[in-house]
This record gives C-alpha cells, sequence and structure tokens, in this order.
C-alpha cells in the first residue's frame, strides 16, 4: 500500500488539513493517508502545544469512520525531538508492505536540507508537495526526481489563528470539523493562551 504520512503537530486540526489530506488521498497514487501527529518538533517550541493525547484526540475526531486515513500516534513512541528519519526507519521495519511518501507543504520543502539526514530521506522516499500562501520559493529541490508537485486547494487557515481567536473569543466553528470544534469548546481548550 502506497501511504502518505501528512506530519504537524495538529494544535488543532482544522479544515485546511482535511482538504489537503482529501485532496493527496483522491488526486494523486495515494492509498491512504495517515495524519502523524508530532509530539514536539524541532522547529517549534513545547509550551505552545496541546497535550500530545488530546491532539490526537482531536484527529480521530476529524477523521471519524473515514478509512482512506488514519491517525498517528507513531512519533510518541520514539525518542524526542522527532525527527522525520527515525520515523521512517521505524515504520519500515514495523510495516515492510508498505511504500511511504512524504506530503509536504512548498515552505517545509524549501527548509528540507536542514532536517537531519535529508539526502537518506530523498534516495527511499517521494515527497508529495502542496502550495502554501506563505511562499512558495522551494528552493533546490523543486527538481529533484523524487519531489513532485500537487494543485491542492490553498486556504488561509493556520492552527495559530484558531488558537488565538479562541483565546480572543471568537466564534471559529467553522474552521474545524463540528465535532472537533465541540470537544475544544467542551474541554475549553485554547481559552488561554
Amino acid at each position: 500500500m502506497k501511504i502518505g504520512l501528512f506530519f504537524g503537530t495538529y494544535n488543532p486540526i482544522h479544515v485546511g488539513h482535511m482538504v489537503i489530506a482529501n485532496y493527496m488521498v483522491e488526486f494523486t497514487e495515494l492509498d491512504r493517508i495517515w495524519i502523524v501527529v508530532s509530539p514536539h518538533n524541532p522547529f517549534k517550541e513545547k509550551k505552545s502545544l496541546l497535550a500530545d493525547y488530546h491532539r490526537l484526540q482531536l484527529v480521530r475526531i476529524a477523521i471519524g469512520d473515514d478509512i482512506r486515513f488514519k491517525a498517528s500516534d507513531i512519533e510518541f513512541k520514539l525518542p524526542q525531538p522527532s525527527y522525520t528519519i527515525h520515523t521512517l526507519a521505524y515504520l519500515k521495519e514495523k510495516y515492510p508492505e508498505n511504500e511511504y511518501v512524504l506530503v509536504m507543504g512548498a515552505d517545509n520543502l524549501k527548509n528540507f536540507h536542514k532536517w537531519k539526514n535529508y539526502e537518506e530521506i530523498l534516495k527511499e522516499h517521494e515527497i508529495y508537495v502542496y502550495p502554501r500562501i506563505e511562499g512558495n520559493n522551494i528552493g533546490e529541490l523543486k527538481n529533484h526526481p523524487k519531489v513532485s508537485f500537487h494543485e491542492a486547494p490553498i486556504m488561509r487557515i493556520s492552527s495559530s489563528f484558531i488558537r488565538e481567536s479562541i483565546s480572543a473569543k471568537k466564534d471559529v466553528r467553522h474552521y474545524m470539523p463540528k465535532d472537533v470544534y465541540e470537544y475544544i469548546e467542551e474541554m475549553h481548550f485554547y481559552e488561554k493562551i
């Protein structure tokens, strides 16, 4: 099976994430998308993160019973901070029957050369890139044979915008799947940041 790995902190997951995941599974050769919740992105400060299990639960709620997607906590079991090269090695050992493809925004591709062992990742795995509003200046890897570009819809929405809006008592229910919004409201997440 060809699995797209869509990494992120998902703090919280929102409709933009789901639109990209949906596009990738329907309009590329991917059979499934695993939404991989990262416990700690080396490029982000940990203190701003909701607890790992809450973010994972929000992803599970967003997916519901859609079998095209899987909420993955694979990185919770690995040493932190999380490095993609370690996650890929673990997945290949645990599920060798699958082929893994990284799904990332153009902004991440621009900095991909800063990732730990990025050359090794490119030897073994394809990267599917979707456009970002922040810019599509993608740097030196744009012509790499393992990198392909896909025209997923661009949405001007971010998890930080949602967190700040909730803290400011703004109604942002339509920026997230309905059940995700209701869980966040019930748990009083992001009301004070």
